[in-house]
């Protein structure tokens, strides 16, 4: 089964972080990398642009409108995603636990299941 592992990230969290904690981090997702790719699991990884270079398509009395954005409230915001192949939501847990944000204070990572799919690779 197909999951997302959704990376929540607070930039403030982030910036406040050390060069060897920032480092410590990309070395424990390029060590994840490598042992999802040894076990067939990950299908792709994207780290995203900062939600002020996005723009948002949206109905507005039925006519899709371009705003820039979005300006959101919150401090927190998706900053990338892996999507998994794995056997089980257990064990698309377990990979979760093993990025490296999840052992810092104020970011998280969702697990949510695939419904879906369509495309070349997926």
């Amino acid at each position: 089964m197909k999951y997302l592992l959704i990376m929540q990230i607070n930039p403030a969290i982030l910036e406040a972080l050390t060069e060897d904690e920032k480092a410590a981090i990309g070395n424990g997702h390029e060590q994840l990398m490598k042992t999802m790719r040894e076990t067939g699991e990950l299908i792709v990884t994207q780290a995203l642009g900062d939600p002020s270079a996005s723009a948002v398509v949206a109905a507005r009395d039925g006519v899709p409108v371009v705003t820039d954005g979005p300006f959101l409230e919150a401090k927190e915001y998706m900053g990338g995603f892996y999507l998994v192949d794995c056997e089980s939501r257990e064990r698309a847990i377990e990979l979760a636990r093993l990025i490296p944000d999840t052992k810092i204070d104020g970011l998280a990572v969702e697990v949510r299941p695939v419904m879906f799919s369509a495309g070349p690779d997926v």
